[in-house]
């Protein structure tokens, strides 16, 4: 299924990035997904908003041609090897794809549903590794792509209740090691953002849940679990993450590949 508008009159459009003209944004309908969205959108770029639910990711392009931009948007179950392998005769040839879709569970490992546990894994690894496999055909020929994955501070280091999404999150990045050797002799470059927490959906959900586990208020979850390792004792917004995305699509960054890009406010250098 796909929806596509273009906006009417002519809009404000900040400096194009580099050769890029179309994007596709997966776990587009909310939170990081739509961000990167809108701010894609005003530099000129076509963005392709998929989500798992269609009704958000239409509302996002609306928005997007409401300014004056052109926008598609796509159901797109980033767990389904079928739904994958019908992106590209959907909405043809990408620039961009920034592997973003994303979930979270919180509990003890012998807690964990082992169908929960899997299903994490092909939300946050294998479907970035699939789409990658599906699109990177047409940017070789092109000689031109842009991979961004939306990685976490939990591609580097763990945290308890969550072995799902830190042995994905991990994984994405041997993964973006491997196709970024591959593609070495292209003009293509895989980069993945890891960022600490940003005040999404998911990780408003997130506090509840650990709220349960830990035995201790949302607010303590916040200031004791969730900010506490950070120096500078602030979530990462998402202008940061527009700009660094930006970044890594621009002619500046065309060496920069299989890196991680760590946003965490000094977590790691302790």
């Amino acid at each position: 299924m796909l929806y596509s508008c273009v906006g009417e009159g002519l809009a404000m459009v900040e400096e194009s990035v580099t050769a890029v003209k179309k994007a596709l944004i997966t776990g587009g309908g909310s939170g990081i997904g739509r961000a990167l969205a809108m701010a894609l959108a005003a530099t000129g770029v076509e963005v392709v908003v998929s989500d798992l639910n269609w009704d958000a990711a239409k509302a996002v392009s609306s928005e997007i041609c409401a300014q004056g931009h052109k926008s598609r948007s796509l159901a797109l179950d980033v767990s389904s090897q079928a739904a994958i392998d019908s992106v590209v005769e959907a909405v043809g040839d990408i620039d961009v794809l920034i592997n973003n879709a994303g979930l979270q569970y919180v509990a003890k490992l012998e807690a964990f549903p082992a169908d929960r546990w899997r299903l994490l894994t092909e939300v946050l690894l294998v479907g970035p590794a699939m789409l990658t496999r599906a699109l990177l055909p047409s940017m070789k020929v092109r000689n031109f792509g842009r991979i961004v994955n939306i990685g976490s501070i939990h591609a580097l280091v763990a945290s308890p209740y969550k072995s799902a999404y830190v042995a994905a999150k991990h994984g994405i990045l041997g993964f973006s090691k491997v196709v970024a050797l591959e593609t070495a002799e292209f003009d293509i470059t895989i980069n993945t953002i890891c960022p600490s927490y940003v005040k999404t959906p998911l990780v408003e959900k997130q506090i509840a849940q650990q709220a349960k586990e830990h035995g201790m208020s949302e607010a303590e979850v916040i200031n004791k679990i969730m900010l506490e390792p950070m120096p500078k004792k602030a979530f990462i917004e998402m202008d940061e993450l527009a700009e660094t995305v930006k970044y890594l699509l621009s002619a500046a960054a065309k060496n920069l590949t299989g890196q991680s890009i760590v946003l965490d406010g000094g977590w790691t250098i302790k």
